[in-house]
């Protein structure tokens, strides 16, 4: 038997839930800001790619507004109770983006117009490319540490959008230098299959489990299920 940390400390807990309110707060306001943008873009250049990646935005707001209700209780047991609702509106979400994107590819890829260039387009995706990781990373730490799996499904959704971001911006690069119209959509197709796995785990609560004080587990537990590793760490 291996004794496991104690779990974090109610003092803790509050400090947890305040930070990954401020993150969830940055990341609605920056999804808002990138949709207008991006969807602006979008129709001015008749860059469907651009289009996809602003609605796709809005997709992410629904999940991080979750994360909100759900830490906007002060107290730890009301937002323990809200876990499970939480975690199955952001396995909808993602469902709804994976068919959004794998929609939009195929049409996309079966269109035979021409999107012109996008100059704010690509400056839009290289700034997501860059803020994106950053506020999933924080939000991963803490939620690992707090025991929040919805709190580390919310921060994949927004890993996501820095893979999108990764492939708009190829795609958009691409199309402005070489003509390559398809180089998007078809990267894209691979998000929308990280995507529904992401949900489906989502919707079967895998991601953390908190650690409760002074509880002992078995050297030999196995990582692969949705249960604690040594350190009550995410199983994925």
């Amino acid at each position: 038997m291996t004794a496991l940390p104690l779990a974090p400390s109610p003092a803790r807990r509050d400090t947890l839930a305040r930070r990954i309110r401020l993150l969830v707060a940055a990341t609605i306001t920056y999804n808002v800001m990138e949709a207008i943008v991006a969807i602006t873009a979008g129709t001015l250049a008749s860059s469907t790619a651009l289009i996809g990646f602003g609605l796709d935005s809005v997709i992410e707001v629904s999940s991080a507004a979750a994360v909100a209700w759900q830490f906007s209780a002060a107290d730890h047991a009301v937002r323990e109770a809200r876990e499970q609702r939480t975690l199955r509106i952001i396995a909808v979400s993602f469902f709804a983006l994976a068919i959004y994107v794998a929609v939009e590819s195929v049409r996309t890829l079966a269109d035979t117009g021409q999107a012109d260039s996008s100059m704010p387009g690509i400056a839009l995706a290289a700034l997501s490319l860059l803020v994106m990781p950053f506020l999933s990373a924080a939000q991963r730490r803490a939620g690992r540490e707090m025991g929040s799996a919805s709190a580390v499904a919310d921060s994949k959704q927004t890993l996501l959008c820095t893979y999108l971001s990764a492939v708009l911006l190829i795609g958009l690069v691409l199309n402005a230098t070489l003509g390559w119209s398809w180089a998007d959509p078809a990267a894209a197709l691979v998000i929308a299959a990280i995507a529904v796995k992401e949900g489906r785990d989502a919707w079967q609560g895998k991601g953390c489990c908190t650690t409760p004080a002074h509880v002992a587990a078995p050297a030999s537990a196995d990582e692969g299920a949705c249960g604690c590793r040594p350190g009550g760490d995410c199983c994925s």
